[in-house]
């Protein structure tokens, strides 16, 4: 956690009015949307601009990208086929320190006006070329919006602290973002700041859901293999989290739905496994990892889950009624979705290649 430092004044304008006028889209006491997705690394320059063409399209009051911006590691190749990089590569150097402004230019600027709520993955934590206090600095003027910031200060008025989690509400929906991004997570600071603050949430008769959105997804889901199931202190901390929640479905009666992405690709219902069944019960969750990134197998189990798709790109479409219930679909992004200027500027075979083989399945 550390201190904001000054920014730009312009830009924190410029994203409270932009929420604004997405909040008066859609009419007062009707239906609403959001938009979801995650893991945009490698493609995500091709696949991005045409997710946010679907938001448009869908009058979403928010965009939300669940974490692994891009891929740290290695450059992305998307990056190594723009065409200012092909007569020259990037060097390794060139790119850690430009990576997360690329993402500015081509992954968040492409929704426009609409507000852009960004997560943590563990891709922007590997040492030592990038950290969460990196990313807390490169990412201030979207952590620190002016709806984060009311709703911090709401909750905690003492509390100045910038961090990779955070809560708003909007239209009688509490959302938090957990940061599940590397082993030690969720730490106490964390699991105590979520706790009070959806004490608070239970409490209130204005807040009939809650969404909880994290890369990592909480463990002993059908993606357990790929989750917070990855350390000691994920599991013990993510199944605290996992109570809580059930806890609110089924003592305070809210709707409560579990988001997540860090495996590259779709599933509805990750939680209907044999654990949860016997320690507690089924929360409604998804996997959205379809921003972009490399796709994956499906997991042994996913059977269970109530669907599943593999090598697709997309967003999570949720749809808030008035009474706070939220029904969710996967809106698939189809290459001749990609926008003109992003084929002109990559050309059409690369972004064949992005729909075509950038995947671990074939």
């Amino acid at each position: 956690m550390i201190r904001k430092p000054a920014q730009a004044f312009a830009l924190a304008m410029l994203f409270g009015l932009a929420a604004q006028r997405a909040g008066t889209q859609q009419s007062a006491g009707g239906t609403w949307n959001f938009s979801v997705s995650g893991d945009s690394r490698n493609c995500g320059d091709v696949v991005m601009p045409g997710i946010a063409e679907t938001a448009k399209k869908n009058h979403a009051a928010f965009f939300w990208h669940l974490g692994d911006i891009r891929a740290t590691s290695k450059v992305d190749e998307d990056i190594m086929h723009q065409p200012e990089h092909l007569a020259r590569p990037l060097t390794m150097d060139e790119y850690e320190s430009g990576s997360w402004q690329d993402f500015i230019e081509n992954q968040i600027k492409p929704f426009g006006d609409i507000p852009y709520f960004v997560g943590i993955g563990n891709h922007e934590v590997i040492a030592p070329a990038k950290t969460r206090e990196g990313f807390l600095l490169q990412f201030a003027d979207w952590l620190d919006s002016p709806v984060l910031r009311a709703q911090r200060l709401k909750d905690s008025p003492d509390d100045h602290m910038l961090r990779t989690y955070y809560h708003w509400t909007d239209r009688g929906v509490a959302f938090y973002f957990l940061d599940s991004a590397s082993g030690e997570q969720f730490d106490g600071n964390q699991l105590a700041w979520f706790e009070k603050v959806l004490e608070q949430d239970m409490a209130s008769p204005a807040v009939t859901t809650i969404v909880v959105g994290m890369h990592k997804a909480l463990p002993e889901s059908i993606s357990a293999g790929h989750s917070m199931n990855e350390s000691p202190t994920g599991i013990a901390s993510g199944r605290i989290v996992y109570a809580d929640l059930l806890r609110a479905q089924n003592d305070k009666h809210k709707y409560v739905y579990v988001l997540a992405s860090h495996s590259h690709y779709y599933m509805d219902g990750i939680f209907n496994t044999d654990y949860w069944r016997k320690n507690g019960g089924v929360l409604p969750g998804w996997i959205v990892g379809t921003g972009g990134a490399v796709r994956y197998a499906l997991p042994p189990g996913s059977s269970d889950a109530h669907g599943a798709l593999v090598n697709v790109y997309g967003s999570l479409l949720a749809t808030v009624h008035p009474g706070g219930e939220i029904n969710f679909e996967f809106e698939q992004l189809r290459e001749s979705d990609t926008p003109a200027a992003v084929t002109s500027r990559y050309g059409k075979e690369f972004v064949h290649w992005c729909f075509a083989e950038n995947t671990q399945v074939k």
